[in-house]
């Protein structure tokens, strides 16, 4: 079992940065990888970057250069820093982890870039 416990959302304006936090309850190095996703009104929910436990980072198309993933392993915390947001980034955000074969989710977090 992992529990993850999302914060940092918000609303932020356009140009905007944010820092996203993933706490989960057991050790980051224990898991197969951990991630963030994102769904937006009427959209499915979509990869948005993954770490996994060897450090290798994966990002999608539309934030590469913009959104960083890390991880702490003392805090056994996963980060998302957002910097130079746009309207498109507006959804609801969640933290996954993976410890094969399942799939653990957090709350999701709101994040609102808007001027």
């Amino acid at each position: 079992q992992v529990q993850l416990v999302e914060s940092g959302g918000g609303l932020v304006q356009p140009g905007g940065s944010l820092r996203l936090s993933c706490a989960a309850s057991r050790s980051i190095f224990s898991l197969s990888a951990m991630g963030w996703y994102r769904q937006a009104p009427g959209k499915e929910r979509e990869l948005v970057a993954t770490i996994t436990a060897g450090g290798m980072t994966n990002y999608a198309d539309s934030v590469k250069g913009r959104f960083t993933i890390s991880g702490d392993n003392a805090k056994n915390t996963v980060y998302l820093q957002m910097n130079s947001l746009k309207p498109e980034d507006t959804a609801v955000y969640y933290c996954n982890a993976k410890l094969r074969p399942l799939n653990y989710w957090g709350q999701g977090t709101q994040v609102t870039v808007s001027s």
